[in-house]
């Protein structure tokens, strides 16, 4: 059945949260409260997914318990996630810290510090009835009382180019556009990882409308051909689906950020929104004035997050072609260090963890508040060791920027080598909601959750990972990657033939690759041949960086071969290769 309110609370205070329900419910608001709402043999984490994104606000019962449990943390990770109204309703006098800071720090907070409880939740019951009918308050920080903010979403702009490869640029300008709207405080705008999830859908506006409980729609198209550009913009009034405006801009490409930031202004325009002095000055401020330079780094973007060693050396040189065309765009020094950090794990490439670390110091040199740089930062801080500079940066880089997908994927990764798995689940999980179409961070999951012993999570990201690889392997079939990591996610779910079929695409495609023989030994030591596992790793082994070397020691798929005699020449491998 829908429900209003989503109601999450640590173990300890289960009293407290049926009775939050109670008043919640009695003053006729449809209330989700595990494990009360999960139907018997169900997938209990498959549910709670289903349930968050299903609510319409989200409640908090917080408390120290609160605080500390990464059940609830995982909880409000994805109501930030799903854009939802979240509203702590605070039991105890403690504040949120860690990843629960920058999640709920500002958000409409309730205190019931004193007991009975009875008034407190009639100022809940009052304070949901209100957002639920009409004012909203979000996670972007609450507005002054009965003042609603017009609402939009930015659909994934059409390539019309009629080259699917072209398509790194429409999403480009739609992202930007996005981050401009995003910036403007008297606006409520979808977040890009939401927005994303209708890329290639057939809706209607008012469809999506209604689904995202937003007033109004942009959407719009981009041809790009030589050194022109054609790009039109829609404004569409959700409830009716009439236009308020439309526009078509036929310009030079060294005009893009002039249509950008003309679009831009013609919605605020257009939905009366007054900017403050400091949105003007923040939305005028191009990453760079070189739109070669944006189209090569928008290019290297696209490779960067396919991952594998080809992509990765054909990013870096989109990345490097940007800085040798504006030697100050901050972004694209941070994507050279990100793809020198990656070849140098996965491939021992002959890169310098110097000229990661200088690299990505460049980057924070020139946009100290870019989220981008600072996850650069952090990852490089990682690959020699330096753990907690490297953890500030990685919270930093969330700070400035909660949709950042390379901060979550990037820190979940060190998070692994650390053996701080909780964390690690947590952070993929939040990856791969950021990016709907990411299938890497639900693999990786798949296996962080079997190691904690969390089975039923297992199954559910696994199940996900899968429908993702599937369509990575369509449009990339050149690709292994999403097809040693869609094995590892098939023998989760027990289709075994199924995943010795992936294997051989994945060998078939890239038996050489270093990052290839490492993920088929991880499933074929889950596959039970345990000699052709062992023989992969002591392959790989002997070339390995010291990265790979600690995410060994904590990846639970080789756990069949630890009591193996043979295991000894691997643990030697591994201290000394």
């Amino acid at each position: 059945m829908p429900h209003d309110v989503f109601l999450s609370y640590a173990a300890a205070d289960k009293a407290t949260a049926f009775e939050v329900v109670k008043g919640l419910e009695d003053h006729g608001i449809r209330c989700w409260v595990a494990p009360r709402d999960i139907p018997a043999g169900s997938e209990y984490g498959e549910q709670i997914i289903d349930a968050v994104k299903g609510c319409r606000m989200f409640v908090v019962i917080f408390s120290a318990g609160a605080n500390a449990s990464p059940h609830v943390r995982r909880e409000v990770e994805r109501a930030v996630s799903a854009e939802k109204t979240i509203v702590p309703f605070r039991i105890e006098k403690i504040e949120p810290t860690g990843a629960m800071e920058y999640a709920l720090g500002n958000t409409h907070w309730l205190d019931a510090l004193s007991r009975p409880l009875g008034t407190h939740i009639a100022t809940l019951v009052a304070t949901a009835q209100r957002m639920l009918g009409g004012a909203r308050e979000t996670v972007a920080g609450p507005q002054a009382a009965g003042v609603a903010r017009p609402s939009i979403v930015v659909l994934p702009f059409n390539n019309m180019s009629g080259d699917p490869e072209q398509e790194y640029f429409s999403d480009g300008i739609t992202e930007d556009i996005i981050t401009d709207l995003s910036k403007v405080s008297g606006l409520f705008v979808i977040a890009r990882n939401t927005a994303f999830t209708y890329k290639g859908k057939k809706l209607k506006v008012q469809e999506i409308s209604q689904e995202l409980d937003v007033s109004f729609v942009l959407e719009g198209s981009v041809r790009k051909a030589g050194s022109r550009v054609r790009v039109t913009g829609q404004l569409i009034n959700g409830k009716d689906g009439g236009h308020i405006w439309a526009d078509r801009y036929d310009r030079d490409l060294t005009d893009i950020f002039a249509i950008q930031d003309d679009i831009t202004h013609a919605i605020v325009e257009q939905l009366k929104v007054k900017l403050l002095p400091q949105e003007k000055k923040s939305i005028a401020q191009a990453q760079t004035g070189n739109v070669e330079a944006y189209t090569y780094y928008l290019r290297g973007r696209q490779f960067f997050h396919r991952h594998s060693k080809p992509y990765y050396e054909m990013a870096r040189r989109m990345f490097a072609k940007a800085v040798e065309l504006d030697p100050l765009y901050g972004r694209a020094y941070a994507g050279i260090a990100d793809c020198d950090s990656f070849l140098f794990v996965g491939y021992h490439a002959d890169v310098s963890l110097d000229g990661i670390l200088a690299m990505s110091a460049r980057a924070l040199e020139l946009e100290a508040g870019l989220a981008e740089a600072h996850a650069s930062r952090a990852l490089a801080l990682s690959l020699v060791k330096r753990d907690e500079e490297s953890t500030a940066e990685f919270e930093r880089a969330i700070q400035l920027d909660r949709n950042s997908f390379e901060a979550h994927y990037f820190y979940a990764r060190a998070c692994f080598t650390q053996n701080k798995l909780e964390r690690a689940a947590e952070l993929l999980e939040r990856a791969a909601d950021i990016k709907p179409d990411d299938y890497q961070s639900l693999a990786i999951a798949t296996a962080v959750y079997r190691t904690l012993g969390r089975q039923p999570e297992v199954k559910a990201s696994a199940r996900r990972a899968l429908e993702r690889a599937e369509n990575e392997l369509k449009l990339h079939p050149e690709n292994a990657r999403p097809a040693y990591l869609g094995a590892g996610c098939l023998i989760a779910l027990g289709e075994r033939e199924r995943a010795r079929e992936w294997l051989s695409t994945a060998i078939a495609i890239d038996p050489d690759d270093e990052m290839t023989q490492y993920n088929v030994a991880c499933a074929y030591s889950q596959l039970g041949d345990l000699e052709a596992a062992f023989d992969l790793l002591e392959r790989v082994l002997p070339k390995a960086t010291d990265w790979l070397k600690s995410w060994i020691n904590y990846d639970s798929d080789f756990d069949p071969l630890r009591k193996l005699p043979r295991y000894a020449k691997i643990q030697q491998l591994i201290q000394h290769a």
